[in-house]
C-alpha cells in the first residue's frame, strides 16, 4: 500500500469520525472495478461485493429508522419512505455529503468520463461503505453512521400522498390514475466492455415508443427514459426533483 494511499484511507477515517480495525475493507469499498480492472498488478478486490452486503444492511437501517420515525404510519407509507431513502439518488447525495467521490479509487478512463459524478457509482460505493463498516464495527455502528446522516434530511413529515422518490413511480403512478397499462420498457443497446457499459432503453405506452435515453445501467437509463417521458407528457406540471422526492399536479 502505496503513502498516498494510506494517507487517503486516514483522511476518510478522520472524515467519518472513527478508525477501521481492518483498513484494507475500506480500501475495496472505495474500489471501483475500472481501477482493479486497470491495475491487476495490485491484486486488489473491488468494491461490487460488499456494496452486495451494504445493499441489505441499508435497507434494514432504513426501515429501521422510519418505522421508530413514524410508529403511526401504514406500512405503505412507511415503503415510500424507504424506497426514497434507499433509491441510487439519494444514497448518492449522501456519498457526496460525507465527501466520498473524493476518495473512490477509479480507472483512468472512469475518471475522464466523469465517475466521481455518476450517481451509480456514488451510491454503490455508498453501500460497500456501509457493507465495509458492517464487517469492520458491526451492525450498531454501521446504523449509528447511517442515522447520523438520515436525521440531516428527515426530521419533518413530508406527506407520503406527496412522496415521489424517482421518475419511473411517478410514470407508473400517472397511467394509473389515467387507467393506463403499466409503462414497458426495454433495452435497446447495450454497449461498451463490462466495466464501462452504456445502455440504451426505450419506454412504451403498450407498442407506442415515449422516449429513449441512455445509463451507466439499465436502472439508470430506465429513470432518464421515464423523466423525458413525463416532461413529455406532463411540461410545466411536473415539479423539479431534488434530493428528497418530487411531485407532479394531478388534473383531479
Amino acid at each position: 500500500m502505496s503513502v498516498s494511499t494510506g494517507d487517503k484511507l486516514k483522511n476518510l477515517q478522520k472524515r467519518l469520525g472513527f478508525n477501521f480495525f481492518d483498513p484494507s475493507l475500506l480500501r475495496q469499498a472505495l474500489t471501483h472495478s475500472s481501477y482493479a480492472y486497470e491495475h491487476p498488478e495490485e491484486d486488489l478486490r473491488d468494491n461490487e461485493i460488499l456494496e452486495f452486503l451494504g445493499d441489505s444492511v441499508v435497507g434494514l437501517i432504513i426501515a429501521d429508522y422510519f418505522y421508530h420515525l413514524y410508529p403511526d404510519f401504514s406500512e405503505g407509507d412507511l415503503s415510500k419512505y424507504k424506497s426514497l431513502a434507499a433509491s441510487t439518488d439519494f444514497l448518492a447525495n449522501l456519498a457526496r455529503k460525507i465527501g466520498l467521490n473524493n476518495f473512490i479509487f477509479l480507472g483512468k478512463g472512469e475518471e475522464k468520463s466523469g465517475g466521481r459524478k455518476k450517481k451509480t457509482i456514488l451510491a454503490g460505493a455508498f453501500e460497500a461503505l456501509i457493507g465495509a463498516i458492517y464487517l469492520d464495527r458491526g451492525f450498531e455502528e454501521a446504523k449509528a453512521f447511517l442515522y447520523r446522516l438520515l436525521r440531516l434530511f428527515f426530521q419533518q413529515k413530508i406527506l407520503p400522498s406527496r412522496l415521489i422518490n424517482n421518475y419511473k413511480s411517478a410514470l407508473q403512478e400517472h397511467f394509473q390514475k389515467a387507467k393506463l397499462p403499466p409503462p414497458r420498457y426495454r433495452t435497446v443497446k447495450e454497449t461498451g466492455p463490462n466495466h464501462d457499459k452504456s445502455f440504451l432503453v426505450e419506454v412504451c405506452l403498450e407498442d407506442i415508443p415515449l422516449a429513449r435515453a441512455t445509463g451507466s445501467s439499465k436502472k439508470e437509463a430506465e429513470q432518464r427514459a421515464a423523466e423525458k417521458a413525463l416532461k413529455g407528457l406532463l411540461g410545466k406540471k411536473l415539479k423539479g426533483l431534488h434530493h428528497r422526492s418530487f411531485s407532479f399536479e394531478s388534473e383531479d
